[in-house]
């Protein structure tokens, strides 16, 4: 995600920061060509700038390959952004591929055939690993790659927040959470779209002939289902929902220094891994596992989430998170947690623990050297290393 300006996308700059110094911090060094921008072509059409990206990062690359080895070429893309051919070059020069893809279970029903020309798959979703495998593709089950400054894993906090959930507004969110609010959850929401302002992504669009909406329609069942246009009129009767939340519910978003004050500071901090999709209907969403189900306990968060498969392979749930799956139970962990101090500072204490000992970029890079043969010492030393 490496990027010379902004771009109109989602807060995705973080990334970089995660991936960049979790490597750091493992002992690893890291290289990337100068003047770059990755994100450009995610949000272009056009196949010659994808193409002109990949040769000025592989000249770079090639370059350096001659003054020391490179061990590993590891990236996050989207499949606008492969040039196949790009990745059989770097591999060519010795050096295997990996990509790091977060989410598969939302945008994929199957793996898109520019992800094949990697060497390696880094999959933090339970959920897609059967997806990798049907594909044929190697794969590695490896934790986000997330990285809290070490000033900020601190885990006895001053509580001056009462239950909290952060993050944008989505009407599967506002559903769930209108619902717990009804049946008397404290709670309060912090995000972009809560109060009602709406994106341009959000904004109705113009009327379309019908000859175009058969076309959508059609282009929905082939890539999200059958049933896909079926589940979208379910979305449409819960449009009318939104801005049900009372006003003491919503409160200002927060970002950076805030963010982090709020997610450590609040009573209990809450996460939710369900997602609007019209594969499913309204009343069924999906879910996987999200970014804020490590990073939130590596803050030394007292942390409520929703439940998903795999939670349980990387947490003792119910020692180190809180799970709920509906609403009701929402309500109810919220008040029992609410009544018991010590119970949440266990949580704070052995969440941050468990998240910062098996969940860090570095136990993921050393399961990737593995998994590629990459010898292990040097996996471990980062004697001349650089990913």
């Amino acid at each position: 995600m490496q990027a010379q300006r902004r771009h109109p996308l989602p807060a995705y700059s973080f990334w970089e920061t995660y991936f960049k110094h979790g490597l750091e911090e493992a002992g690893h060094e890291w290289v990337e060509a100068a003047g770059i921008d990755w994100v450009e072509p995610l949000v272009t059409d056009d196949p010659r700038l994808v193409q002109r990206t990949w040769q000025r990062a592989i000249d770079y690359i090639r370059q350096l390959q001659a003054e020391r080895p490179i061990d590993l070429f590891l990236g996050y893309f989207f499949p606008k952004q492969i040039d196949p051919a790009g990745v059989r070059a770097v591999r060519d020069l010795g050096i295997p591929t990996v990509n790091f893809f977060c989410d598969n279970v939302r945008d994929f029903r199957v793996v898109p055939t520019e992800f094949r020309a990697f060497d390696l798959h880094w999959v933090p979703e339970f959920k897609a690993l059967v997806m990798y495998r049907d594909a044929g593709l190697n794969v590695v089950h490896a934790a986000m790659p997330v990285w809290v400054a070490p000033e900020r894993r601190t885990c006895d906090h001053p509580e001056r927040y009462g239950p909290t959930f952060i993050g944008r507004w989505d009407l599967q969110r506002d559903d769930l959470f209108g619902r717990a609010i009804q049946l008397g959850a404290p709670l309060v929401v912090r995000g972009p779209g809560w109060r009602g302002e709406s994106s341009a992504a959000q904004q109705p669009a113009a009327a379309a002939s019908w000859t175009r909406r058969l076309s959508r329609l059609a282009k929905m069942a082939r890539t999200q289902g059958p049933l896909a246009p079926l589940w979208r009129m379910t979305y449409t009767r819960h449009r009318e929902l939104r801005g049900r939340l009372p006003a003491a519910a919503v409160d200002a978003p927060v970002f950076g220094d805030d963010y982090v004050a709020v997610t450590q500071q609040s009573m209990v901090t809450i996460g939710t891994n369900r997602y609007p999709s019209f594969r499913r209907p309204f009343w069924n969403p999906d879910t996987y596992s999200r970014l804020r189900d490590i990073e939130a306990p590596v803050m030394g968060a007292c942390y409520l989430t929703e439940w998903t498969e795999g939670l349980d392979q990387m947490y003792e749930l119910g020692r180190e998170i809180e799970t709920y799956r509906t609403a009701e139970e929402l309500v109810e962990q919220i008040s029992r947690l609410s009544a018991d101090a010590t119970r949440r500072t266990n949580l704070r204490l052995r969440g941050q623990q468990r998240a910062l000992a098996d969940h860090c970029v570095g136990r993921s890079i050393s399961a990737i050297g593995e998994a590629l043969g990459i010898d292990r010492r040097t996996i471990a030393t980062a004697s001349k290393s650089s990913a």
